[in-house]
């Protein structure tokens, strides 16, 4: 296959615009119907959050109803990359120093809270979704980088109990077959999964709770009654006694308050033709998930079954479209692994996560409606503890409560939930990222 991608395209014959995860899973429960009249809980949005929180209150005796705007998983529930991290991005001394020390350890806290939880979640709900704490190698895309890496893991293992280690470059290769990095750190505790199998599984508990849900019926706005809640929604109004918003990047204009505080980013991913055994295993020869140090990250992996790179990253200023990211993400996959350059494409698609200004999920309620939201990348876990927690303060127990309720949910001046800023905003940073790494590299 020598120079296959030079003398052809780089995209397998038939390749696909959808998900990689969605290969042979199969047809959904059917989720369409008539629009109940009323609900106990109206639940906006069938991702993680939604489904874990239908399952909470519907298993707590309440008439549950989750509306989607598309099919149940159509949003980045069945398109993320399958890694499963702590997913709490600011340091505990960033956190300090706008919340506290004892609110930054609880903040802290919930992110090893949460990947435990979901962990036993799929094991509890028997979810057959290839669930493996097979641990991530963060990668050094400078000098700079990975000592900056090293001593923050010294630290956070000394400081906050989590597992974590520094690989030197020289070393890589035992957890990375590539020579783009400058050593890296180990988190073995971090996960894989394969994100479709485990959403597929919680619509199954979540219908099977009782829970009902209807695609196709996206929310137009929420209105506060006396008595409660009066959802309008492409197919009728319904009335609920709770409403709870679990949209992340795909929130509306019929919640304005949460759209103006969270920022939708496309993240855009690949999937190689399936590779002969002996490459994989000189590519990722303990079948780790990866992620690097760029302020643009890229992250990858093996598939479950090791048969192909799945690779992901923000590959323009602008939103664009698969066909487009596709060739963009191929080069810089090839940069990191250069023997990939002689195999194709098979998949080629994108799903939208939401960043918030604080870099910190948000979870709480705003005039009575309850949220959670804004995972920045990291949800895997954290919307689905999150959209658990959500279901119990609905059912009003105490256990309910995490340490990022009442936090601050900040948003800035003009913005109403269109990331105008964006677009230079990530040219300057990938660029950057690319100057930061030319230095790199001509430095040795």
């Amino acid at each position: 296959m020598a120079g296959l991608a030079h003398a052809q395209s780089i995209w397998k014959d038939g390749w696909s615009d959808k998900s990689y995860w969605l290969d042979g899973l199969g047809p959904a429960p059917a989720t369409s119907g008539d629009l109940p009249a009323e609900a106990d809980v109206v639940i906006i949005g069938s991702g993680y959050t939604g489904l874990n929180a239908a399952i909470e209150c519907a298993r707590g005796g309440k008439s549950v109803l989750v509306l989607e705007a598309e099919d149940p998983g159509h949003g980045c529930s069945t398109r993320n990359g399958g890694q499963i991290s702590t997913s709490i991005k600011p340091s505990q001394d960033k956190l300090a120093a706008k919340h506290g020390a004892e609110r930054a350890r609880a903040i802290r806290e919930e992110g090893e809270t949460a990947l435990n939880w979901i962990e036993s979640r799929i094991a509890d709900e028997a979810i057959d979704c290839g669930f493996d704490r097979v641990g991530r190698f963060h990668a050094a895309h400078t000098p700079k980088a990975y000592d900056e890496l090293a001593r923050d893991a010294e630290k956070i293992s000394r400081t906050e109990g989590i597992e974590a280690y520094a690989v030197p470059r020289a070393e890589q290769h035992g957890e990375l077959g590539s020579d783009s990095y400058h050593g890296g750190v180990v988190f073995p505790r971090h996960a894989a999964i394969d994100p479709a199998r485990y959403h597929r599984g919680l619509l199954k508990a979540a219908l099977d709770a009782g829970a009902e849900v209807i695609g196709h019926c996206p929310a137009r706005d929420v209105k506060r009654r006396p008595t409660g809640f009066e959802v309008m929604t492409a197919k009728g109004r319904v009335r609920a006694g709770d409403v709870i918003v679990a949209t992340n990047g795909y929130t509306t204009s019929a919640t304005p308050w949460l759209r103006r505080r969270v920022i939708p980013i496309g993240s855009y991913i690949i999937a190689t033709e399936p590779l002969p055994p002996e490459l994989m295993d000189r590519l990722s020869p303990k079948g780790r998930v990866a992620s690097d140090t760029r302020k643009v990250v890229y992250y990858y992996r093996p598939s479950p079954d090791r048969t192909r790179i799945l690779f992901g990253g923000r590959v323009s200023a602008n939103e664009t479209n698969p066909t487009v990211s596709g060739p963009r993400l191929f080069e810089d996959m090839c940069r990191i692994y250069p023997e990939l350059r002689d195999y194709r494409i098979s998949h080629s698609w994108m799903g939208t996560v939401a960043y918030t200004f604080d870099e910190l999920a948000h979870t709480g309620t705003h005039d009575g409606v309850h949220y959670a939201l804004g995972y920045c990348g990291s949800g895997v876990s954290m919307a689905s503890y999150l959209g658990m927690r959500a279901g119990q303060k609905v059912l009003g127990l105490k256990e309910g409560r995490t340490a990022f309720d009442d936090l601050p949910f900040p948003t800035r001046p003009l913005y109403t939930g269109t990331p105008w800023f964006l677009p230079p905003v990530v040219a300057w940073y990938r660029w950057r990222d690319r100057m930061q790494y030319d230095r790199s590299i001509a430095a040795e």
